[in-house]
């Protein structure tokens, strides 16, 4: 874990620190930047330190961070990463849980320990996330607000797709109670289900499922293909302290795909 000590930037984020998950690549590092430029200070999770790092060279050199590498998959090792954090830049008020994995399984081959990989780092892993955020000693003494990422695969069935759908519907169920839960404590919770979103993981997709199966999707995006950039503006909105009102919600950005 490293960080970078620059001058507080003017901001509703200034001097609040923000939890990025999956923050090496696509929406994670597209989130790092948007709030990066908000005058946000930053912890990078992700698996390939060597990866957070060139997101990190790539923010304003104003911008604090403190780079935490570790497989998000080892559910018992978040805990002690957000705890070590935490002693090195003070408490936490955000959370944005963008790591998530996807895999293209029929019934017949979802399996309990494929889909129980699924589930560990789009789901489990937000919830270690989230406990680890509200803890007393960690959580800013005036509240928080957590996003999580779902996917518009939590609002219409995708063939092949069912634990991923299940995960992601996960999400979107679980953010609603949570919301409530937290409230009091002045935490608000929300979710972004993006549509097809031009990333790594997508484009893996795309071969997966042929030339014409792939355009077959696109067509089904009025407004085209998006950008992590389309996504993270709309995690900043969502995650910044001044809308203090939006909480349980699940905001679709999808380019007109559930329009359908």
């Amino acid at each position: 874990m490293t960080e970078r000590v620059a001058m507080p930037s003017e901001s509703v984020f200034a001097g609040r620190w923000v939890v990025v998950s999956g923050a090496s690549a696509g929406i994670g590092r597209a989130v790092c930047d948007e709030l990066a430029g908000q005058g946000a200070n930053l912890v990078l999770i992700g698996r390939n330190e060597a990866r957070l790092r060139e997101t990190v060279e790539q923010l304003p050199s104003n911008v604090r961070t403190a780079v935490c590498a570790f497989d998000l998959a080892q559910l018992d090792g978040i805990w002690p990463a957000i705890q070590a954090v935490t002693r090195d830049v003070g408490r936490l008020y955000g959370l944005v849980h963008a790591a998530g994995v996807l895999s293209l399984l029929p019934l017949a081959a979802s399996k309990p320990e494929r889909l129980q990989a699924l589930m560990n780092i789009n789901f489990f892993a937000g919830m270690e996330l989230s406990r680890a955020l509200v803890r007393r000693e960690v959580l800013d003494e005036a509240g928080g607000s957590i996003v999580w990422l779902s996917s518009v695969a939590a609002h219409v069935g995708l063939p092949g797709q069912i634990g991923y759908c299940a995960s992601k519907g996960a999400i979107k169920a679980a953010v609603r109670a949570m919301a409530l839960e937290l409230a009091e404590r002045k935490v608000r919770v929300n979710a972004i289900s993006p549509g097809l979103v031009d990333t790594t993981m997508t484009q893996r997709a795309a071969a997966s499922v042929g030339a014409a199966g792939w355009q077959r999707l696109l067509d089904m995006h009025p407004l085209g293909l998006g950008s992590p950039a389309d996504v993270a503006r709309a995690v900043a909105f969502l995650l910044e302290p001044r809308n203090r009102w939006i909480t349980g919600t699940d905001l679709v950005i999808d380019g007109g795909y559930t329009l359908h």
